[in-house]
């Protein structure tokens, strides 16, 4: 039966003993020194006794000491040996040297060693065994249960007790020190995944920023080559797309710009009143539908978002709504399209809807959600909102998203 520690003189990786290990072991050496010169005292006062020479006795008296030695690795085998070695002294009438003091050391170890139980019920077995006998030889009942019981029981109870609250500081010790490593692996995560959310925001604000009016840009740049191609030659035409390429790539650095600062001081230094940097907002929306329309895609916006609307969610609309006009500028191949802002009480509904025929030859109808639908969806959950995107029966596709106005306070 082997406890936890482990075997004395442990030796780590290196081959050099643990200093912890020959700290154990020069303590249990003094501990069974300590065993041995109480019960040697004992016997050297020669009370009792048969006629067995008294190096009998000392040979116990290392024994009991020596046992000490393997008290870590087998407690509860050294404490069943002490009480059987004690039991053993006695029946072969060696001089008395006591009934706790000898075991004393082994019921300790034993409770140190989550061995309380077995420390308790053997320290109980030896003293019915040790009054039970004294009173069979004729001993005065008095003396051995007024005094001498009382003595040896308080001893051996003070030993476990003693042995049990060392036992629980150490496991007190270690739950602390298990708490503190779990609470430091908790604060880990929370900053990784804080670290996800960032860095999931960041390429968000990105795509929102940059791939609509880079969409604008390839769209208008196909026209312009085609107008300049040989044979067609129409370069009013393509003076025109390329003003409208210009005009789409100040924007998209202007909102590029604008994420830049809001990444960099969440209140863009401009006091947002709820500390949300409005880097764009349905107060954008007339240049963002304007844009739109210049790529040849006639778009139709009806109902007001209203007065006193949240940061967050301005924002959010105003992100749901330029996505889904991009995804139908780069996938549906549109002639128009149609946006509804509907203010309730509570909420702020934005719904955008297309008449596209749907994906191009080849073209799953995922490619055209892409990571714009998984942002859209991140940005609605952000203001506790719903979204809902899906083909149109018959023709077209429709995103509505609700937005609660008090959603990500």
């Amino acid at each position: 039966m082997r406890d936890r520690p482990g075997p004395p003189g442990q030796q780590d990786q290196s081959g050099h003993t643990d200093p912890a290990r020959r700290q154990a072991v020069v303590v249990d050496a003094l501990l069974g020194f300590a065993v041995f010169a109480v019960v040697a005292i004992a016997i050297g006062a020669g009370i009792g006794g048969g006629d067995l020479p008294a190096v009998l006795a000392y040979g116990f008296a290392a024994v009991l000491g020596l046992l000490m030695l393997f008290r870590r690795r087998w407690p509860l085998a050294v404490l069943l040996l002490t009480a059987v070695l004690l039991i053993a002294y006695y029946v072969v009438d060696l001089p008395v040297i006591g009934l706790a003091v000898p075991v004393a050391a082994a019921l300790y170890s034993a409770a140190v060693f989550d061995r309380t139980r077995w420390a308790v019920g053997t320290a109980a077995a030896l003293v019915v065994v040790s009054t039970v006998a004294r009173l069979g030889e004729g001993q005065d009942p008095a003396f051995l249960l007024g005094f001498e019981l009382v003595s040896t029981v308080a001893i051996m109870g003070a030993a476990i007790a003693f042995g049990d609250g060392v036992r629980q500081r150490a496991e007190g010790a270690r739950q602390r020190e298990l708490i503190a490593v779990l609470d430091a692996q908790a604060r880990e995560a929370e900053s990784a995944e804080l670290l996800a959310r960032e860095r999931a925001r960041i390429a968000r604000d990105l795509h929102d920023a940059v791939g609509h009016h880079l969409s604008v840009v390839s769209l208008h740049t196909s026209v312009a080559a085609e107008a300049l191609e040989e044979g067609a030659m129409d370069p009013p035409v393509a003076r025109a797309e390329l003003d409208h390429v210009a005009q789409a790539a100040r924007e998209g650095l202007r909102d590029l710009r604008s994420t830049v600062r809001a990444l960099r001081d969440p209140r863009g230094g401009q006091g947002a009143g709820d500390g949300i940097e409005r880097v764009a907002g349905l107060a954008h929306l007339d240049e963002l539908v304007a844009s739109v329309r210049a790529a040849g895609l006639g778009v139709d916006v009806t109902g007001q978002p209203g007065p006193g609307l949240p940061g967050l969610v301005d924002a959010t609309a105003y992100r749901v709504v330029q996505e889904a006009l991009t995804n139908t500028l780069r996938h549906a191949r549109a002639e128009a399209a149609e946006v509804v802002l509907e203010r309730a009480e509570e909420s702020l509904t934005v719904t955008v809807t297309d008449d596209g025929t749907g994906p191009l030859p080849g073209e799953a109808l995922g490619e055209r959600c892409g990571s714009g639908l998984a942002g859209m969806r991140e940005r609605v959950r952000m203001v506790e909102g719903t979204l809902e995107a899906g083909p149109v029966p018959g023709r077209g596709f429709r995103v509505r998203a609700r937005l609660p106005l008090g959603g990500g306070a």
